[in-house]
Parts: C-alpha cells; sequence; structure tokens
C-alpha cells in the first residue's frame, strides 16, 4: 500500500503554491487536489510535477508498507 510520507498540500503551499494559485495555473486539475486533500495517490504525472516543484524524489514523498494480511 502506498502512503504520503509528508503532506503534500501543506508542502506545496510553504513553496508558495496555494490551492487557489495550483487551480488557477492549472497546474493541477482539480481532482487531483481533491485526492491530495483526502490522502488519496495522485497519477504519475501530477507526482512529477509535485517532484520538481519541491525538489524531491518520489521516494521522499510516498513511500510503500505492506497490506495487512498481504502475503
Amino acid at each position: 500500500m502506498l502512503f504520503y510520507k509528508i503532506d503534500v498540500l501543506q508542502a506545496l503551499r510553504d513553496a508558495g503554491y496555494t490551492t487557489t494559485r495550483i487551480k488557477k495555473e492549472g497546474v493541477l486539475g482539480g481532482s487531483t487536489v481533491e485526492k491530495l486533500k483526502r490522502g488519496e495517490m495522485i497519477g504519475i504525472i501530477a507526482l512529477d510535477y509535485v517532484c520538481a516543484v519541491l525538489k524531491k524524489q518520489p521516494g521522499a514523498i510516498i513511500g510503500y508498507k505492506p497490506d495487512p494480511g498481504e502475503k
């Protein structure tokens, strides 16, 4: 199961990207912002953008842990 290691929206805010700016500039779609708010995984293109803005590797943003009951 993938999970976020950081609060992505907060990290974007800290980098000067409020949700209003993100939507206004069209850098991430509204559904992507909503997924981030709910803690759901975003697509690879959106993750690429987040990595570029935050200057972080994907592994610094997302992690993996086995699902309970996964073999």
